[in-house]
């Protein structure tokens, strides 16, 4: 009689946890379940737009759901992250982050609106992106170091531009000046593109840009490629040498971009997001299309991601804070 009623007991408490967790289980809506929005932090066309259009198509493909980007330029980034930061955490609005949103933005800003660590949940890498450094094209010098020679021959006059003070382009040539042991005066541009026709006009002497931008000025012969601060060439510029192989080891930059989503976001949206996302940034079409502008894709785990973020904000503190980088 006893085993009997142990077994009875039994028998309902299973029933009742998996009525209890079957009713939960059946409560949660799939994921997703209406279009998800990519908050992308640069303007129409360029390459993180096209990129991020293309990673939408792909998983409206295979999630069945749209994907939508939204395009919200401004304040190094700092415009879209803050929009991000504040959504709900459903899954739904999702931040196609650079390195500068996750790992240089906290760094250079006395006061930023959003905390990468607190703010954000990791869900994959999408790519990176080489930088190139380029000189005007009477500049004298064909490599690192008949470049560096020309510099110290300037006394402290040789002017190079960035798109921004404190971004990861204007952080690239600091980092140069460091180990090179040279003296330049740099030149903030609001844009790569006004930087870039800088040292083409002359007013300034060099810049490091993304590569993609930069290679049809190299092409026309109006800019020359001097390195590639990467561990390895370029496949679209590969005749130009990387800075280590030029005796600048330590001299490597690159902006990556990956796709955060608001803290809080559940697990399994997460975990579906990665899934999908690392599919497509493994397909060869998609590879071979991206790497005609110099980006190379890969996706990551969330853990992966936040490591790389770990080591850009480790790579760039010293160098900021020997030139007293801030923005306020």
């Amino acid at each position: 009689m006893i085993r009997n009623l142990r077994t009875i007991r039994a028998a309902l408490l299973g029933l009742l946890l998996h009525t209890a967790f079957g009713t939960a289980h059946a409560d949660e809506k799939p994921y997703p379940d209406h279009p998800v929005k990519l908050v992308v932090p640069y303007t129409v066309g360029g390459p993180v737009d096209q990129l991020a259009r293309l990673v939408a198509e792909r998983l409206t493909t295979s999630m069945g759901q749209s994907f939508i980007v939204e395009n919200k330029p401004g304040g190094n980034t700092i415009v879209a992250a803050s929009m991000v930061a504040r959504a709900k955490p459903d899954g739904y609005t999702l931040f196609v982050a650079s390195s500068a949103s996750l790992a240089v933005n906290p760094l250079v800003y006395e006061r930023l609106p959003y905390d990468p660590a607190k703010d954000f949940t990791p869900v994959s890498m999408l790519g990176r992106a080489p930088l190139v450094m380029v000189v005007n094209a009477d500049v004298p010098a064909q490599n690192v170091s008949e470049l560096v020679k020309y510099i110290r021959s300037r006394n402290g006059s040789f002017a190079f531009a960035s798109n921004g003070n404190g971004n990861p382009l204007h952080l690239a040539c600091e980092l140069f000046r460091t180990v090179a042991g040279v003296d330049m005066v740099h030149v903030p541009y609001n844009g790569t593109a006004p930087a870039l026709a800088s040292v083409i006009a002359g007013d300034t002497q060099m810049t490091c840009d993304i590569l993609q931008n930069s290679l049809p000025q190299i092409k026309a012969g109006k800019v020359r490629a001097i390195g590639i601060p990467a561990e390895h060439r370029a496949a679209v510029l590969p005749s130009v040498p990387t800075m280590a192989e030029q005796g600048m080891a330590g001299v490597d930059a690159s902006v990556w971009f990956a796709v955060v989503a608001p803290a809080g976001t559940p697990a399994r949206v997460v975990d579906a997001l990665g899934t999908h996302i690392k599919r497509a940034m493994a397909d060869s079409a998609l590879q071979a299309r991206f790497a005609e502008m110099g980006i190379e894709l890969g996706g990551s785990t969330p853990a992966q991601l936040t490591a790389e973020a770990a080591k850009e904000s480790a790579k760039w503190a010293p160098v900021i804070k020997r030139y007293g980088i801030k923005v306020q």
